[in-house]
């Protein structure tokens, strides 16, 4: 735990407290903006982001908000009735961040968010192609009642041209009135579902028999899922999947259904997303990557959903490997595959293909086969099996045929 100090900004009387604890996938951030009446500026958050970029031998790397330098908040401030207030971040000199908030009424706004990071600093973008100070923006934008402070505990990921963000754990209040956090909580559309109770029905116990057993979990349908870019397919993926959550005492194994499941996404040159949610998931996300050797892979598996006992089960991962195949193909796995995203987590596919990048015409390219499916390795085995039978075989018959010969000979 590293703590920051930062002294008062000249002429605005304003103190900034910030806590920055270091973590090697996020960055759990605390600000408290004060002035003269209290605190005017509180946020609490967990963010963490990637950033793709061009090198200059054509191929693509990528730096991560945990390898940028520590953190400072210079900039920030409480803002007013005729001014908006606004957090701003620097990692060090390459790259900064930074959200707006704008007051009308009895209402205030989170706007925009906006993060740029320069290329031409190559301590931080090493071998990049110097296309200067990039700006990455999102325009959405979130309505909150004066007084209230926001909370957000699922995660949010936004995914605009070459950055890929990460926020979760979100607790934020602008325009504090009466230099006194709120109690009163505006909760994100995410964290609101309803807890389902559950009634109790009162039935005449059983007499104790065997043990009944119990119902299998059926295979999923297998669907059928694309992403275009303009007029173009850019990316397929045709599979059934199959989630199953450890966490509970009871496993919770929930099959997808193509039919009532919609799909999004989008493709870049270096990453490639497939976006799938029903009514029971909130948003279950592939995103693929490519390898400077010209592959793909599975990189990252979030999901958030909704579990039988009305608690929302969220999980992200960004360091996976899996689906690994050259450029230009497809990757196909038709038994049973297990992508296990975390220690309560993964995810079972069946009858899998895809391909994220490269699509020709729509369809499928010739794809590389998992080593599941692959039966060369069999062939020996099974040549082997029937050899070392027939061996036994005559073995057996030489010795049966040696004792009825030894049977003609007896001494008298």
């Amino acid at each position: 735990m590293m703590p920051f100090r930062l002294s008062p900004v000249s002429g605005s009387g304003l103190i900034l407290f910030c806590l920055l604890l270091g973590a090697v996938q996020s960055s759990a951030l605390e600000l408290n903006l004060t002035n003269s009446n209290g605190t005017c500026l509180f946020a609490k958050w967990e963010m963490n982001f990637t950033i793709f970029y061009e090198t200059t031998d054509k191929t693509f790397k990528n730096v991560t908000s945990s390898e940028l330098p520590s953190v400072t908040y210079n900039g920030s401030s409480c803002g007013d009735d005729q001014n908006s207030a606004k957090i701003v971040l620097q990692f060090g000199s390459a790259v900064s961040w930074n959200v707006n908030f704008t007051k009308e009424a009895s209402d205030y706004f989170i706007d925009s968010i906006l993060l740029s990071y320069n290329t031409s600093d190559n301590t931080t973008f090493p071998g990049a192609v110097d296309k200067g100070s990039v700006a990455v923006e999102s325009s959405q934008r979130f309505k909150i009642p004066l007084n209230d402070i926001f909370r957000c505990n699922s995660l949010l990921i936004l995914n605009v041209s070459s950055v890929v963000q990460h926020y979760w754990d979100i607790h934020v209040q602008a325009f504090v009135q009466n230099g006194t956090v709120s109690k009163n909580e505006y909760v994100c559309e995410e964290d609101r579902f309803v807890t389902t109770v559950v009634p109790i029905i009162h039935t005449t116990v059983p007499s104790p028999t065997a043990t009944p057993t119990p119902t299998p979990t059926p295979i999923p349908k297998v669907g059928n899922y694309s992403v275009t870019n303009g007029n173009t397919t850019c990316l397929l993926a045709t599979m059934g999947l199959q989630l199953n959550i450890t966490e509970e005492k009871v496993p919770f194994i929930f099959n997808i259904n193509p039919t009532t499941t919609n799909f999004t996404g989008s493709c870049h040159p270096q990453t490639a997303q497939l976006r799938l949610n029903n009514s029971q998931i909130k948003y279950l996300d592939f995103i693929f990557a490519v390898k400077s050797e010209n592959r793909f892979y599975l990189k990252e598996v979030n999901v958030s959903m909704l579990l039988a006992n009305g608690s929302v089960f969220s999980v992200a991962n960004n360091n996976l490997s899996f689906w690994d195949a050259p450029l230009g193909s497809s990757y196909m796995c038709n038994k049973e595959q297990v992508i296990s995203v975390s220690t309560t987590f993964q995810i079972n596919t069946f009858n899998l293909k895809v391909q994220p990048f490269n699509v020709t015409k729509g369809k499928y390219s010739t794809a590389q086969e998992c080593s599941l499916d692959d039966d060369t390795i069999l062939i020996p085995i099974i040549v082997g099996a029937g050899l070392s039978g027939l061996i036994i075989v005559i073995v057996i018959a030489y010795l049966i045929g040696r004792r009825k010969s030894y049977a003609g000979y007896q001494t008298l």
